[in-house]
Formats: C-alpha cells, structure tokens, sequence
C-alpha cells in the first residue's frame, strides 16, 4: 500500500468546524483546553492525574462484560491496569451499529489503538485504548441499516427502547440474508466464523457487537466498554441531580453555541431544559419538567421533585445522559487523556468545554481521528486512461468531466482566451467613445456584454459537441467517481467493512494499523499499488 495524504482543507466533503479545527484555527481556540499535539500529552496527564476516578467499579464491570469472551489476554491485562492509578487511558465512543455500520466506526478504533501506543510513549505511563459503546442510544434509524455491493441490509427487531439492549434473536433474518452475500471464499468463510457466533451467541446487541469488536481488534488490546451499569452511574449522581434541580447545561451550552454561531460556526447539538432520560425495558425518554413535577415524555408517569431524586439515589442506572451529558458522564468515571472522533463529534465537544468546567471534569485533548479512501487495484486500473492522479477524485465530477474532456480534445474547446481579448478590445473601444462623445460608451459596453455571452455560447456548445465524441469514457469516469464517492458522499460514511475484508482479509485492519499514523494531519489516500 502506498499513503498520501491530503490537506482537510482541499476536501470539500468535510464541514467548516471540521477543518477549522484541523487547522487549529484562532477563532476556536477558546473552546477547546488543550492544542491537539503531542508535546502536551504529559502536561494532559499531569492534570487528569488530580481528579480521581472509580477504578475498582470500573474493573469490576469490564471484567464482567468480558466473562464470555474466549482469546482475551491482552484486553484483560489492560483491564487490570486501569485499576492502577499510573494507568491512564485515550477513547473513542460510538453506537452500536449493524456489522459495525460506515467504515469509519472502524477507522475511530484503529485510530484510538495507534494514539494509545503514542501516549504511552510520550507520557511513560500505561495508556489503554478504549471504545466505549454507546449502548443507551435509541435512534434506531441510525443504526439498522448496512449497504453491501449495492444493496441495503435493514434490521427490524419490532422493539424499543436502548438499543444496546436489544436481543441478538431479532439479527437471525439478517445472518440468513449475509451469508449467501459473503460468498464461499476463504476470506468470506473467515468472516462468517466472526460474524455469526457474535450474532448468535451473546445476548444482546451490545454484547454482540463488543464480540465482534474484540475478533478483528482484540488482539491489539482494544478495551470495549458499556458504561450502562448501575455501579458505574452512582458516581455520576451529583451531576445528574443538579441537572434535574438546576439545569447547567441548558444555559451554558446555549450560550457557546451562540458565541460560535456568532463566529459562522453551526450548532451541532442543542441542549434541551432537561438532558437526560428515564430508561425502562423497551423504552427510553425524555425527563420533562411540569409545573412544581417531573413527567416521562410519551408516557403517564410522574414524580414530585422529592421521589425523582428518590429514584435517582435508588435507581441510577434508569437514568441515562444524552448527547450534551455523555461526554461528561465518560470522562467522570474513565482517566482519559484523549478523546478521538470526527469532526461533528469534535464540533459538539467544542460547545461543552463550559459545562466541563462547571463540573469541574477535566477536560481532554480532542484528536481528530483518521480518515481514510482506498484506492483499490481495481480503481487505479479504471483510473489509468482518465489521467488523474487519486487526489483529483476529491473534486466535483462535473469539475473532472470538464478537464477530462478539454484534456482530450482535437481543437481547443476553452475559449477563455479569446474572450479575455474580446473584453480587452471593447475596454479600448469603450474609452474612446467616451473621449469622443460620452454618451456611446454604455451602448458599446451593453455590445460587449453581447458579445462575449455569444463566445461563452459557443464555447458550450464546443464543449457539448466534444462531450458526445466521449459519452462512453465520461460515463465511466462518473462510475468511477460514484465507486469512491459512492452517491457523492465520502466512502467512510456509506461503505461498511466487510467488502474490504473479503478482498484483504485481515490484511485490512493490519493495513490501517500500520498506516494511521497519530497526530499525522490530513485525509488518508491508501493505494493499492
């Protein structure tokens, strides 16, 4: 494989915040505590090292989580080690996801278990890469569906509520409807022996998914970690009281939205009054207040103020953070040195560096995690008679199909010159109108307006007439594009996995190991040469 990597700001797809902050732009400086560089990483550690964590209940709970687990050596020891108080840790969180969904689930696990090795390096200090499974999520519609060689695998398991909780036997129609897809070769028969005992074997979607995670990336020690558990959530009590008594967050993310709005910037994730729910079996929703009450959204339950503290004390695992608190509720109970994410995860831990120090959480490096095209043997053969070198694919077809065709023309279809020197000749001609007499200038410049709309019409009509001459070839440079950029969008965020492992088995994940370098800016072109 050959790398090259190209500028966040030659890429069009990605957002404004997302290569604002890449390029560490001035203006988003007072969102965020530390610089995203390597120099600062025991300067990080130094100030997490002051606020304790519950490491004794954090072991106890991943211990438990892994109990099923079979080849889990190494993940064990890093499980062990972050009950040591000289280990810390650097993370990545996401969902669980249907196969592990869009190629950049995996891309956020690989690029955690690189930055980890760093750490350690830069910190002399134990550094274990964990995942955290956002298993409380219940937007199904996020995460149901997988496309593989242009068709769409869609999960419907008729229930509600944590997904994370959802019984692995409702995956059963989409193991039948895989297994014909994998096909019979050696890397497909591999694949299954993953997928199917992770589907088949666990209980819930989360573990399935943990399961599945630790075949393709255990062996490198990654730690996954569901911190839905009531041992866990006990500490996040006082926080999640004073959101229900006094509601922080509403008013202090609000006002950082507003101050980067102000600066062009969009809102990510808006904090409601409230930002948590109350968790049931099949059900998760939102804490409402009423009058002097507290009511569960879309149901008829409620408490006075005096029993939903009650509950909360009681019961805290029927609580559940959402996307405002969960950063927060992460960083109570992990030492985390690095958070590792994408830019609109990134943009909205940039509206939550307040409420951070409202709680006085430390607040941890953010580190943009790798993404990545491949450019497989296929599509550099494809490539080839076009003439691009890869980074050009970055541009909009139409932008390609113009230069592919001006590239290939028997006469010069640009007429770009020509109408430079029309201008320049009405320019003179229009000055000595005016010496002249002044009211003929504006009739001879409304004639170059004319004039040059007629060269620009036939400069089009040129390039049309060309266009047709190689209909067959444009049309196979717009397949190609579509392949890397599958419906215009970037491959990480539609293509999933498994099509790569068919093709490099586990090559694949040995590939973006060696590859995704930490603290190495740019996007990823991996050429299959």
């Amino acid at each position: 494989m050959h790398k090259i990597r190209i500028p966040f700001s030659e890429v069009s797809q990605l957002g404004r915040m997302d290569v604002a902050y890449a390029g560490v732009a001035p203006d988003l400086k007072p969102f965020y505590r530390w610089k995203p560089i390597p120099e600062l990483l025991p300067e990080v550690l130094a100030v997490r090292a002051e606020v304790p964590v519950p490491r004794d209940a954090l072991v106890t709970v991943l211990l438990e989580q892994y109990t099923d687990i079979p080849d889990k050596e190494r993940v064990v020891e890093n499980i062990k080690l972050l009950g040591q108080e000289g280990t810390f840790c650097v993370t990545t969180a996401h969902q669980p996801m249907l196969l592990l969904g869009p190629l950049y689930f995996i891309y956020k696990a690989v690029s955690t278990l690189r930055l980890a090795s760093e750490a350690e390096r830069l910190t002399q200090h134990r550094v274990v890469p964990v995942f955290v499974l956002g298993s409380e999520d219940h937007d199904l519609s996020e995460l149901n569906h997988v496309r593989l060689f242009g068709r769409e695998l869609r999960w419907e398991p008729g229930v509600g509520g944590a997904v994370g909780q959802i019984p692995t036997d409702t995956l059963k129609p989409i193991l039948e409807e895989l297994q014909p897809i994998l096909g019979e070769s050696e890397n497909a028969r591999t694949l299954w022996k993953i997928i199917h005992p992770a589907y088949t074997q666990y209980p819930t979607f989360s573990a399935a998914t943990r399961a599945l995670m630790h075949s393709l990336l255990g062996r490198y020690g990654l730690v996954v970690a569901d911190l839905n558990d009531a041992r866990l959530k006990r500490f996040f009590i006082p926080v999640m009281r004073e959101e229900l008594l006094h509601q922080p967050a509403y008013r202090l993310v609000g006002e950082t939205i507003e101050h980067l709005k102000a600066l062009g910037y969009k809102e990510q994730a808006a904090p409601r009054p409230i930002n948590l729910f109350y968790l049931q079996p099949g059900s998760r929703e939102r804490i409402v207040r009423i009058g002097n009450n507290y009511g569960i959204h879309n149901t008829p339950i409620t408490f006075s103020e005096e029993a939903l503290l009650a509950e909360l004390e009681a019961h805290p695992e029927r609580f559940s953070p959402n996307v405002v608190l969960r950063p927060l509720y992460q960083e109570t109970i992990l030492p985390n040195l690095a958070y590792v994410g994408g830019g609109g995860e990134l943009a909205y831990w940039l509206e939550r560096r307040t409420l951070f120090e409202h709680f006085s959480i430390p607040y941890p490096m953010l580190i943009r995690r790798h993404s990545v095209l491949w450019f497989d043997k296929d599509a550099i053969k494809r490539s080839l008679k076009f003439g691009f070198p890869p980074q050009r694919y970055f541009d909009d077809p139409d932008l390609l199909v113009r230069d592919f065709v001006a590239n290939r023309a028997d006469a010069a279809v640009d007429l770009s010159a020509e109408i430079t020197d029309l201008k320049a000749i009405y320019e003179r001609i229009a000055a000595r109108a005016k010496a002249i007499d002044p009211t003929l200038e504006g009739a001879v410049r409304a004639d170059a307006v004319r004039a040059v709309n007629q060269l620009e019409h036939w400069q089009n009509r040129l390039l049309r007439a060309e266009k047709h001459r190689h209909e067959v070839a444009i049309g196979q440079l717009r397949a190609l594009r579509d392949k890397l950029f599958p419906g215009g969008q970037l491959q990480e965020r539609t293509d999933n996995f498994i099509p790569y492992f068919l093709k490099y088995g586990e090559r694949f994940i040995e590939t973006l190991i060696t590859h995704l370098t930490p603290f190495e800016p740019g996007f990823v072109l991996l050429i299959d040469c």
